[in-house]
């Protein structure tokens, strides 16, 4: 054995043992030798030295080798373990669930939901007829690509030497070519030009990020302003009006007026509205309840409900607005049900419109108390850290505007008033009244640094109609906005960011392409390979652009693959709200309330309870804990939830399955495992494996 490997031999060494366990059980455990005292010490000889150092660094990188090697092995192993338990778990939700088309909630119109799952089955049965065609020409002998496809074949090949199939697949051949790919290839064409010019906007606002960051460029309050309010004399303290509008908020309702009512401000200048729309008796009371507490102990609190609830939360808050008290108050700040500010968020916010009339709206941040909860909340805390450190921070410091998030920000009153307030016309009514701002005039400020704490939808199902709102609604805007934004008395560059950045590259493209280009158009090309789609377009740009938008959670950077393919399987459920909002399809105006867990931040309510240890609530009263037996003798009485099994996602995941076979024909790498992968990720998803499992 050579010398620099004699370290492996038995009693020759004395090094520290190390031991290394296996993650699965059936895997031995190996007793390694780590580095002895001989291998890190350095003599006086440089000759010795010399020679030492290169026989230490060959036993470390084996020793270091080997330990990657086992560990490597435990992960496979594990890995094969975790393959193996899904195919229980998916005989289990199969059994179990129920297709979306059995559902009852009413936020898509079925026929709507029908005509596009329609569409996709065509596509579908088309790629399986192909597929089956594919195959028997190719053991026929027909291999052959669009590159070096040779017709000469099909023209000069006598017919009576040719059978049936091949006089079939040759005019197959000739039809694809003439008539069919070159559609194909113009829409393909249009999508790559699209996916480019949303790919150029996106490396635009991470390199104007990046200049953020380095600059240190953030809004900064007026110095008085900020020293006021740590004085506490004559400090700056207008009066303030808090919203919590909820809706059904059983799980947190709690955790959002407690923080709420922790709110550093005078008494005196602060009025909190619960803006209560719930239609369930039981939850009326239990917030009417909490509310009562919390005026028990000092807080200047009032609980409101309507009992015509039209126009969601836009109604809502419209309601709210027009108390007649209203008008003693300057600033409006607004949050969500579960939404839990910081005990300083007013310190931190309502500085910035001191001494600048022409700022209307002040946002904060969001960050989550549940981002680490499962997959699918990494997989939005990618999205959302996006959204809010780049978009709204680049668009807030540049343009001085972005889209209000409906929470977590202060408003000033009279910008709301100057806007037209509160319009129910729109399922995003956020967006609504931010647009119609900004074309009044008014500037926002963006605060990356002011955090306010929420939840992220835990389940595929809640996450699913969410962004159904999210995205059905910005069209509905666009329609009803764009001549308001044409006319506007605005400088061209405003009217182009609105209308080209703002809502068609940003709201209606991003959509349209995602979907179009690589669920419809990439497993077509399989079948047409004569329209070809570049593995840059199927590989590396969205590498590249799913790699930029990691950068602002680095922690989530080894879940950049499922990102990849979780945002383009929600592409379904996008491009077909984007279509049911631009024209007006469906249910599209329709809210469909987010189901919250009620997860609450533990450093926040540890402080507050060292903070003021005086305001803790006493016990519940002896009616509330009747409402609360009551409500578990409800859910105990509530039938098995069962889980959903979306049939367009299905179908999609077998499409793109068979096109991935298709292209092992024509032995396209990186075209076949993108659609084996992509194929997965769809299955998955419609089976509802991803996210909160209710079994």
């Amino acid at each position: 054995m050579a010398p620099s490997f004699d370290w492996w031999a038995k009693g020759v060494h004395k090094g520290t043992p190390v031991v290394v366990k296996m993650d699965n059980p059936d895997w031995s455990m190996v007793e390694l030798e780590g580095p002895s005292e001989d291998d890190f010490f350095i003599g006086n000889n440089p000759t010795d030295t010399r020679a030492k150092e290169r026989g230490k660094n060959a036993k470390q990188l084996t020793w270091v080798l080997l330990l990657k090697a086992h560990r490597a092995a435990g992960y496979l192993t594990s890995v094969a373990s975790t393959l193996a338990s899904i195919g229980p778990a998916i005989r289990r939700r199969v059994a179990s669930g129920r297709t979306d088309t059995e559902s009852t909630s009413s936020f898509e119109n079925k026929t709507v939901k029908t005509r596009f799952y329609n569409c996709i089955k065509v596509f579908l049965w088309l790629s399986l007829l192909l597929l089956g065609f594919e195959i028997a020409a190719y053991y026929k002998g027909w291999h052959f690509r669009a590159s070096n496809l040779q017709l000469q074949y099909i023209f000069t090949a006598p017919f009576g030497v040719r059978d049936f199939f091949d006089w079939l697949y040759s005019y197959w051949v000739l039809i694809r070519v003439g008539f069919v790919a070159p559609p194909l290839q113009f829409l393909a064409n249009v999508c790559i030009v699209l996916f480019l010019i949303q790919s150029l906007d996106r490396l635009i606002l991470c390199l104007c990020c990046f200049w953020i960051r380095v600059k240190k460029i953030k809004p900064i309050p007026k110095e008085d302003a900020v020293a006021d309010l740590e004085t506490g004399e004559n400090g700056f303290f207008p009066m303030v009006l808090v919203q919590i509008p909820m809706c059904n908020e059983r799980e947190v309702y709690q955790h959002s007026i407690a923080a709420v009512c922790k709110l550093d401000w005078p008494k005196s200048k602060i009025l909190i509205q619960v803006l209560d729309d719930s239609d369930d008796p039981m939850t009326q009371l239990l917030i009417e309840e909490e509310v009562h507490k919390w005026q028990q102990v000092g807080a200047n609190i009032v609980y409101r409900h309507r009992v015509i609830r039209d126009g969601y939360k836009a109604g809502n808050l419209k309601s709210a607005m027009s108390c007649s008290y209203v008008k003693d108050y300057e600033f409006v700040a607004i949050f969500d049900a579960d939404f839990q500010p910081t005990h300083d968020f007013l310190k931190r916010t309502i500085p910035h419109f001191k001494d600048n009339k022409d700022v209307g709206l002040v946002q904060a941040r969001w960050s989550f108390v549940n981002k680490d909860e499962n997959l699918l909340t990494r997989l939005q805390n990618i999205n959302l850290s996006f959204h809010f450190e780049v978009e709204q921070q680049v668009n807030g410091v540049l343009i001085n505007f972005f889209g209000f998030n409906g929470t977590a920000g202060v408003w000033r009153i009279k910008a709301l008033e100057d806007s037209g307030g509160w319009l129910e016309r729109t399922t995003v009514e956020d967006m609504d009244i931010a647009v119609r701002a900004h074309l009044q005039g008014w500037k926002f400020v963006f605060l990356n640094d002011v955090e306010c704490q929420c939840e992220l939808p835990e389940s595929y199902e809640a996450y699913r109609k969410q962004q159904h709102r999210w995205h059905s609604g910005p069209m509905q805007l666009f329609r009803l906005c764009l001549p308001d934004v044409i006319h506007a008395k605005i400088s061209f560059w405003k009217k182009f960011n609105m209308i080209f950045l703002f809502f068609l590259l940003r709201k209606l493209i991003l959509p349209f392409y995602s979907f179009t280009l690589f669920c419809i158009i990439l497993p077509m090309t399989m079948f047409i390979p004569e329209a070809e789609l570049p593995a840059w377009v199927a590989c590396y740009v969205p590498a590249l652009m799913s790699f930029l938008n990691i950068l602002p959670a680095p922690k989530s950077f080894p879940f950049i693959v499922p990102y990849l393919l979780f945002e383009n399987t929600m592409s379904v459920t996008k491009f077909n709200a984007m279509i049911s909002g631009l024209f007006q399809l469906g249910n599209a105006y329709e809210w469909v309330v987010t189901k919250k867990s009620g997860r609450s931040s533990e450093s926040d309510l540890v402080s507050l309870i060292e903070k003021d240890p005086k305001h803790q609530l006493r016990g519940s009263e002896p009616d509330l804990d009747e409402i609360k037996a009551e409500i578990l003798q409800e859910q105990k009485a509530r039938k098995k939830k069962h889980n959903r099994i979306y049939t367009k996602e299905l179908a999609l995941a077998f499409l793109l399955l068979t096109a991935s076979a298709r292209s092992l024909l024509s032995a396209q790498g990186i075209h076949f495992y993108f659609l084996l992968f992509q194929g997965i990720s769809f299955l998955l998803v419609g089976l509802d494996l991803i996210g909160e499992q209710v079994m």
